[in-house]
């Protein structure tokens, strides 16, 4: 019977689970369920005959191995720094890795072994990464393909409140890993403008809110993500003028985020005791920032409250983390919404065009939200045809090539993730 191993039944594997176990059930597969807290597992899977739950620890050799050979395809989604020691499993016993992470220089080691076994490892398979590589490459091979020439390309996503849950003063709540959220950035950014190569500091990320135009997407902006240059090659763009990939955010969100980011309240490098220590004598770096813009964002996130921080804190994010999952959590009706937009400028017939192709996710709940959707389908898409041989390919990937952007693409259209583009 062909099994898919699950490893990691957190935030954003709900919508995963759901689809596998439908699956499983249609093609009578095995479907394994691990993570440290089976109880949790239990929660997602309804009973269902189809889902087996097993209580994992992933640093545990023996139980990690034991389970890994059980596999057909492993699908990953345990947080990166964790994907190499199941990675190593995976090319040890000969199965096929999924994973929604980046693709890291460790992952890269293994490269000649999942060549010389014949094993698929795909990675960046998500929603950014993943959904945007897969979106963004179907467009670029499209264009070429009628003899265009792409001058700029720009790629925003980010996983907002849907409008209809919106109600504090930061328009965000936390749909995924919160303790990404509060180190998201700390790489700095650097991207193509106008053949110019820019580099942004991490201190100076959120200084400006950069606004997006497009129908029914109001006062959202963007900073930029990470190195935007690395996937030039990938996305064989080597001449467009203008390449930025960046993460979107209510323009409000800028003004509070900044001024945190200045104060360094984000960091995670320096040791603090917690002991004695208030959220109001914690946040003093931020007061020389605070103004008319951010105070009640900065107030309703309780930086200036006369209340301990948690005992457990060992650095200063660790009580950041802390107040955001606090303060900006989804309630149990609340519904989150995801945003991606690519924008092309490019040549075609001597004449200048513009593009823009634009995909918004509404969640059900705080459970089956818009990122779990959209960060899960795509590996449960994948998983499903490597089983049954529509995805032949083998080797080492991120999903930038036609036999794997265009099978998911469609099959996430039937789950009603569609983009929706506009000439002019």
């Amino acid at each position: 019977m062909k099994t898919i191993v699950l490893i990691g039944a957190g935030k954003s594997a709900t919508v995963l689970i759901d689809y596998l176990i439908r699956e499983a059930g249609a093609n009578n597969w095995k479907f394994i369920i691990a993570d440290s807290n089976r109880d949790l597992i239990l929660s997602k899977t309804n009973n269902s005959p189809f889902a087996e739950a097993v209580q994992l620890d992933v640093t545990n050799e023996a139980q990690r191995s034991d389970l890994i050979q059980r596999a057909h395809v492993v699908i990953s989604m345990m947080p990166p720094a964790l994907h190499f020691l199941i990675a190593k499993d995976c090319v040890e016993y000969r199965k096929h890795l999924l994973t929604a992470s980046y693709l890291d220089d460790k992952i890269r080691s293994l490269r000649d072994e999942i060549n010389d076994k014949k094993l698929l490892f795909l990675c960046e398979m998500g929603l950014d990464p993943g959904i945007d590589h897969m979106s963004a490459m179907q467009l670029i091979d499209s264009i070429k393909a009628r003899g265009g020439t792409i001058l700029s390309f720009k790629s925003h996503c980010g996983g907002l409140v849907a409008p209809e849950s919106d109600d504090n003063p930061w328009h965000y709540k936390i749909s995924w890993n919160p303790r990404n959220i509060v180190l998201a950035g700390q790489s700095g950014a650097v991207y193509k403008e106008n053949n110019e190569t820019k580099t942004v500091s991490y201190e100076h990320l959120f200084d400006v809110s950069n606004q997006i135009a497009f129908d029914g997407l109001n006062n959202l902006a963007f900073y930029p993500n990470r190195d935007s240059l690395g996937y030039i090659p990938t996305y064989k763009l080597p001449d467009a003028a203008t390449f930025i990939r960046t993460t979107l955010r209510h323009v409000n969100f800028f003004k509070g985020w900044n001024a945190i980011v200045h104060a360094g309240l984000t960091n995670d490098a320096i040791t603090l005791d917690p002991a004695g220590l208030t959220f109001a004598r914690w946040s003093e770096p931020i007061l020389p920032f605070v103004n008319q813009g951010n105070k009640g964002m900065l107030e309703y996130l309780g930086l200036f409250e006369e209340t301990p921080v948690p005992g457990t804190a060992r650095n200063s994010a660790d009580i950041l983390q802390y107040l955001v999952e606090s303060k900006l959590k989804m309630m149990p009706a609340d519904k989150d919404m995801i945003v991606m937009l690519h924008e092309f400028g490019y040549s075609l017939d001597s004449r200048n065009h513009s593009l823009k192709s634009c995909l918004v996710v509404k969640g059900e709940d705080s459970m089956r939200t818009a990122m779990a959707k959209t960060v899960g389908l795509p590996l449960g898409i994948a998983a499903k045809l490597i089983l049954t041989d529509e995805i032949k390919l083998r080797g080492l990937h991120i999903p930038t090539v036609k036999d794997i952007y265009e099978p998911v693409l469609r099959e996430l259209e039937a789950n009603g993730i569609q983009f929706i583009e506009t000439v002019s």
